[in-house]
């Protein structure tokens, strides 16, 4: 039988509301099946929706089940952000203080509290390196209707979701992309492009997956904390960046990444908008 659950809508990666990657958020789901949560999340026809349950590992403080309207992620990083917020502010208690660890499909990840923002460790790279496959960068330049000489690099950053990662010359090149979504068929494709010395950020990025029902998400956690593991590693980016990401679809996605003692942190300002119970 249906019920009334609470239910919060947010903006991620930005202070100023409808700048970031909205966000819903359906705080009391348990009871609710695979079925249902799929369902509710074709409805809202964002690019994600999340669900928080009580963990089932003792080293979690909550766990949560991420949809977009195409099917389920393992994780994903704007959903984790916006979820620990959503956590917190509905009155979640955390085991550590500063400190939250959600459980999802990947396993266990880890986000801290730095003031008013939150930030998650990277994950490791489930795959990484250079794309071999002739038939893959193709298929990459093709979608993004490249000639091979404007691709500096096509790279795995694969943290879950299956991202691959091009870099190309400068921002403006990564701003000025009229993607080909027929050819990008089955792939999950990052952009990354640098900006000028001295520009307020660091890179562009753009994240394409027409697969999940999702041509262009705003600003993308997940791909940016492969990013920042390839990019920091390779001496690309340095150890504390900022990322912009959604300027195409008219955002203004701000990604704060900083390396520390070993842990790659993935940050970024959430806002409520909407906040309320939904029948479920």
């Amino acid at each position: 039988m249906s019920q009334l659950r609470r239910f919060v809508q947010v903006d991620v990666f930005t202070d100023q509301p409808l700048k970031g990657n909205p966000l819903a958020v359906v705080v009391d789901a348990a009871g609710l099946d695979e079925a249902q949560m799929a369902a509710f999340a074709r409805w809202t026809n964002l690019s994600e929706t999340t669900f928080l349950l009580p963990p089932t590992d003792p080293a979690a403080d909550y766990r949560v089940r991420i949809f977009t309207p195409g099917g389920e992620l393992p994780f994903a990083g704007h959903p984790t952000l916006g979820s620990a917020h959503a956590f917190l502010a509905s009155g979640g208690d955390v085991r550590k203080p500063g400190q939250l660890v959600q459980q999802c499909a990947i396993g266990l990840v880890t986000i801290q509290r730095e003031g008013n923002r939150l930030a998650f460790a990277a994950p490791p790279l489930q795959r990484s390196g250079p794309v071999s496959d002739p038939a893959l960068r193709a298929q990459a330049l093709a979608a993004l209707r490249l000639a091979p000489e404007a691709l500096l690099d096509l790279v795995w950053v694969d943290n879950g979701p299956g991202w691959m990662a091009a870099r190309l010359p400068e921002a403006a090149t990564v701003l000025a992309l009229q993607p080909d979504f027929v050819a990008m068929k089955g792939l999950k494709l990052g952009v990354v492009g640098a900006y000028p010395a001295g520009s307020a950020a660091h890179v562009e990025v753009r994240a394409f997956v027409p697969d999940l029902g999702v041509p262009e998400d705003p600003v993308t956690g997940s791909l940016n904390a492969g990013l920042a593991l390839w990019l920091i590693d390779s001496g690309q980016a340095p150890a504390r960046y900022i990322a912009s990401q959604g300027a195409a679809l008219q955002r203004a996605g701000r990604v704060h990444v900083h390396r520390e003692q070993g842990h790659t942190w993935i940050g970024g300002d959430v806002v409520t908008l909407v906040q309320g119970q939904v029948l479920l």
